[in-house]
C-alpha cells in the first residue's frame, strides 16, 4: 500500500499555487531568485504568513536587512508580522570597531561559523515548519570561497530535511561570479524577472525553472506587486478548459443585420469587425451587447481607445440605451490601458468576466491597443489563439474589433493580421457617390454557417442605425469610388 502523499505547502498567492498545482513539495529546499526589485522578500512574506496563518512555526533569517527594515515592508503590504520570528543576522555596528576586527583568522572562519550556530539553536527552539533566507549573496561573501559555500549549503539542506521543514532560500543574483551550485542543490526554482519598456510601467514575469518529481504549469507568467502583496497571472493554457458548448445564434436585434450575418452571432465563435476609424465597429460590437442584455444575458467589454461616457453618449444618440443594463451589470465596460496593463493581467480579467462574472459575450475594442501591449507581433498571435480557443470553448460569443490604417480604397491596413483565427470577418468600408461619403458592410468569412454576400449600404444617422438594401448596381465598391453597372 503506497504511503498518502504530504500536503503541498500553499504559498498564499492563489496564482503562483495554480501555478505550482496547489504549491510546494514539503520538506524541501527552494531557490528564489531575482534581481533587486523584483519582489523575492514580499513574496517570501507571504510564503510565511500563509504558514503562519495555518498555524506553523514559521522562522525568517535576514542576513542582509533589519529588523526594522523588514516589518517596514510588511507595513507597507498591511500585514502583521506578529507570529514570524525574524532573526536578525546582519552584522553590527560594533563590527567597525578597529579592536573588533579579525587578525588570526580569516573572517569567514569565524563570521560562517557563528551564524550557523545562532541559526541552529534557534531552529532547535522554535521547530519551524517554514524557513526562509534572505539572501544567500551574504551567505556566499561570509563562507569565502565556492566549495566551502556549496557545502554549507549540502549542509543546511540536510539539517532541515530531518527536521520536517520547508526552506525557500533568497538569491538577489548581484554576484559578478554567479553560479548554478544551488540551483543544482535545490529542490526547486523559482525566476522572478522585471523590465522597463520604453512607454509605460514595468513589467514583471517570473517561471519555476525547476521542480522534481511534480508537474507544474511552465512558461512564463506576469505579476505585479501592489498593496497586499503579489498577484501573479498564470498562463493561460485552452486545452484545460474543454468542454462542449452549445450552438446557437445571438441576434443583434436589429433584423437587416441579422440576416446579412445568417442569424447573428454564434455562442463559441469568434467575430472580427474591421475598417476604417469611425465606419461603426465599436457600435455593432455595443449593439449585439445591448441585445444579449435585454435577454437577461451578460456582456464584458474591454475597451482601448474610448471612454465609457463616450462610448455610452454616443450609443445613446442612436437609440440604443446601456446606462440600465451598465447599473444592473449585465453590461461591464472595463476601459484598459495597455501601458498599464500587462497582457497576462488582461487575459486574467477576461477569464474573471467569464468564470467568475457569467459573461456570454466578451468584446475587445480594439486589436490595435492589445496589439500595443504586446512587445511583439508574434506574441500577440499566439496568445490571441489561445484566448480565442479558451472562449470558444467556454461557449462565449467574442467580438473583436480592428481598426485599419487608411480611410478608403483597397489598400487599407491592418496592424495586426488576425482574420485567419476569427470564424467570422465583418468588413466596414468608406465609399464615395455622387459627391457625398457613405459606408458599406459585408461579411466576408463565416465558418460552418450561411450568410448573405452581399455589400450594404451602412448608415448611422438621424439617431438611429440603418442597413439598406444590396448594393447591385455598383461595382467596385471595395475600392473606394464604386461604378454604376451599365445594364444596357
Amino acid at each position: 500500500m503506497s504511503a498518502t502523499p504530504s500536503p503541498r505547502a500553499a504559498t498564499g498567492i492563489e496564482g503562483l499555487d495554480d501555478i505550482l498545482f496547489g504549491g510546494f513539495e514539503p520538506n524541501r529546499l527552494y531557490l528564489l531568485e531575482g534581481m533587486p526589485g523584483s519582489g523575492k522578500t514580499t513574496l517570501a512574506l507571504q510564503f510565511l504568513l500563509e504558514g503562519a496563518r495555518l498555524g506553523e512555526p514559521v522562522l525568517y533569517v535576514t542576513l542582509s536587512e533589519t529588523v526594522e527594515e523588514v516589518n517596514a515592508i510588511a507595513e507597507s503590504h498591511g500585514w502583521s508580522l506578529s507570529h514570524v520570528t525574524i532573526r536578525e543576522l546582519v552584522p553590527s555596528a560594533d563590527m567597525l570597531d578597529p579592536g573588533a576586527q579579525y587578525t588570526v583568522f580569516h573572517p569567514s572562519e569565524v563570521e560562517l561559523t557563528e551564524t550557523t550556530t545562532k541559526l541552529l539553536t534557534d531552529v532547535e527552539r522554535l521547530k519551524p515548519r517554514r524557513v526562509v533566507f534572505d539572501s544567500l549573496s551574504e551567505l556566499r561573501l561570509v563562507a569565502g570561497n565556492p566549495l566551502r559555500y556549496r557545502r554549507q549549503i549540502l549542509a543546511l539542506k540536510q539539517y532541515f530535511a530531518g527536521r520536517k521543514c520547508t526552506v525557500m532560500m533568497l538569491d538577489d543574483l548581484t554576484s559578478s561570479d554567479h553560479d548554478l551550485q544551488v540551483q543544482s542543490i535545490a529542490h526547486g526554482g523559482v525566476m522572478l524577472e522585471h523590465s522597463m519598456p520604453s512607454f509605460g510601467k514595468m513589467r514583471r514575469r517570473l517561471h519555476v525553472s525547476k521542480l522534481r518529481g511534480s508537474d507544474f504549469r511552465g512558461g512564463y507568467h506576469d505579476y505585479v506587486i501592489e498593496r497586499g502583496g503579489l498577484r501573479v497571472f498564470p498562463r493561460l493554457v485552452a486545452a484545460e478548459h474543454r468542454q462542449e458548448a452549445q450552438r446557437e445564434r445571438m441576434p443583434s436585434g436589429l433584423e437587416p443585420l441579422d440576416r446579412l450575418m445568417g442569424g447573428g452571432l454564434e455562442r463559441g465563435t469568434s467575430t472580427l469587425i474591421q475598417g476604417a476609424a469611425g465606419t461603426g465597429k465599436s457600435t455593432l460590437s455595443c449593439l449585439f451587447a445591448a441585445s444579449a442584455a435585454s435577454r437577461g444575458e451578460r456582456s464584458a467589454m474591454f475597451v482601448f481607445d474610448e471612454s465609457t461616457n463616450t462610448l455610452v453618449s454616443r450609443m445613446a444618440g442612436l437609440g440604443v440605451d446601456l446606462r440600465p443594463y451598465l447599473a444592473d451589470e449585465r453590461i461591464v465596460i472595463t476601459p484598459v490601458d495597455p501601458a498599464e496593463m500587462s497582457p497576462g493581467e488582461f487575459v486574467y480579467r477576461v477569464r474573471t468576466a467569464v468564470e467568475t462574472d457569467g459573461a456570454n459575450i466578451v468584446v475587445i475594442d480594439s486589436l490595435n491597443g492589445y496589439l500595443h501591449s504586446m512587445p511583439d507581433e508574434k506574441f500577440l498571435i499566439v496568445q490571441l489563439h489561445e484566448l480565442l480557443s479558451y472562449l470558444g470553448q467556454r461557449g462565449v460569443a467574442t467580438i473583436l474589433v480592428s481598426a485599419q490604417t487608411g480611410m478608403m480604397g483597397a489598400h487599407m491596413v491592418s496592424p495586426v493580421d488576425a482574420s485567419y483565427l476569427a470564424d467570422a470577418v465583418v468588413l466596414l468600408r468608406y465609399y464615395e457617390l455622387a459627391g457625398e461619403v457613405r459606408q458599406a458592410i459585408s461579411v466576408v468569412k463565416m465558418r460552418g454557417g450561411s450568410h448573405e454576400r452581399t455589400l450594404r449600404d451602412f448608415a448611422m444617422r438621424d439617431g438611429r442605425i440603418i442597413l439598406g438594401e444590396p448594393l447591385r448596381n455598383y461595382r467596385g465598391v471595395l475600392t473606394g469610388v464604386p461604378q454604376p453597372i451599365d445594364k444596357t
